[in-house]
């Protein structure tokens, strides 16, 4: 059986991404399967799914097969779970937290101009997008917040760095920014 066929079996079935060491683990030592031979069946996968309706996608917590984003309006008919509706003030926070991070809510605060609703923070931690990184060194010691794995996983992100760019953010609005921000739907 071809190594490429395997691993999309196994991806079908993840609940979350898997790195090149899970992957690794899928396999006995007398199988002889190491990580370059992986990384090449991956390759091999990512090439197969060209023409298909998902793609190999590669995250911060490692590989995933997902639905290509342009089938997303017929998939979602199907799936029972509707997309959540994000407010402005619940982006504007994630977004100054993914962005200027490590980032306080007094901080937070001062940019928007507002106060930040403690149900905001408490909704991005219980999604476990953002965590407590720290303590700032100021009194009081206010708690730092930065994204976590999951939220690049959710995104679609392999780093911060694959974040968009101010600029390019300014330009969307906030309708798009919901649609960009609805549950990726995997094949599983």
């Amino acid at each position: 059986m071809e190594l490429a066929t395997i691993l999309q079996a196994i991806l079908l079935t993840a609940a979350k991404p898997l790195s090149l060491e899970q992957l690794e683990s899928y396999f006995l030592p007398e199988e002889g399967i190491s990580r370059g031979a992986i990384r090449q069946a991956l390759d091999a996968l990512q090439t197969a799914s060209a023409e298909q309706s998902f793609e190999l996608k590669e995250t911060a917590s490692g590989f995933r097969l997902q639905t290509r984003a342009q089938f997303q309006p017929w998939v979602q008919r199907h799936d029972e779970e509707r997309p959540q509706k994000y407010s402005r003030a619940f982006l504007e926070t994630l977004a100054l937290i993914a962005w200027r991070q490590p980032i306080t809510r007094a901080e937070i605060e001062e940019v928007r101009g507002v106060a930040v609703n403690t149900n905001v923070i408490k909704t991005l931690l219980e999604r476990d997008w953002v965590k407590v990184i720290g303590h700032k060194e100021v009194p009081g010691r206010p708690e730092m917040l930065g994204t976590t794995r999951h939220f690049l996983d959710y995104f679609n992100l392999k780093s911060l760095d694959d974040l968009p760019s101010l600029v390019e953010m300014q330009a969307l609005d906030v309708d798009e920014l919901t649609q960009k921000a609805s549950p990726l739907l995997s094949l599983t």
